[in-house]
């Protein structure tokens, strides 16, 4: 991590607070975590990467795809400040589970919604910045819909087993795609997504 408000958020959000507690002794271990339901916490340096190339900024309006345990959503929420952070989650124990993890630890700019992720949040829309932490089989139309102009979204894309980061820019009104590197989520079901 090289950017001063990524690592300061790093390091106010305690990544233990948001997993099993029988797995704690792993909590800042750099690998993916168990949550439940068949869903993961993400490895920290891939939050981390995933964050930094995101370049959220103090006021940006945030969109996240897959809340999970919420902890992706913190460091969002740590960073954008005055700004605010939507996070769909698919499933619903984990939103709720999620949702009420942020409310007790006070992020109050953070709001988890259950739904589709692949359809977006179209009410709290346009988003200055999205982030996608599972893998898409192609890249959602109604996210791309959804994205301000400047902005920019990240979102694993491929197959079943390893994706490609990608990040898609409106500039000028046209859509840019620029692929990163290779990564491996799991995968975002929904209407745009995998079924």
């Amino acid at each position: 991590m090289h950017t001063p408000k990524v690592v300061e958020a790093f390091r106010k959000v305690e990544r233990h607070l948001f997993i099993p507690q029988n797995l704690h002794a792993e909590a800042y271990a750099d690998h993916p975590l168990p949550i439940g339901c068949g869903q993961n916490i993400s490895a920290p340096h891939m939050v981390a990467i995933m964050t930094e190339l995101l370049e959220v900024e103090e006021h940006s309006n945030v969109l996240e795809v897959g809340c999970g345990s919420g902890y992706q959503a913190a460091i969002l929420s740590e960073i954008c400040g005055k700004g605010g952070v939507v996070s769909v989650e698919y499933v619903p124990q984990l939103a709720e589970r999620a949702g009420e993890k942020l409310r007790n630890l006070g992020y109050s700019n953070v709001k988890v919604v259950w739904g589709d992720g692949t359809l977006g949040y179209p009410e709290k829309a346009p988003y200055d910045r999205i982030i996608v932490t599972a893998a898409a089989p192609k890249i959602p139309k109604p996210l791309v819909k959804q994205l301000s102009e400047g902005g920019r979204m990240l979102i694993p894309v491929g197959g079943r087993q390893i994706q490609t980061l990608v990040e898609v820019s409106r500039i000028d009104g046209k859509i840019l795609e620029k692929n990163h590197m290779d990564c491996v989520f799991v995968p975002l079901v929904g209407e745009e997504g995998w079924k």
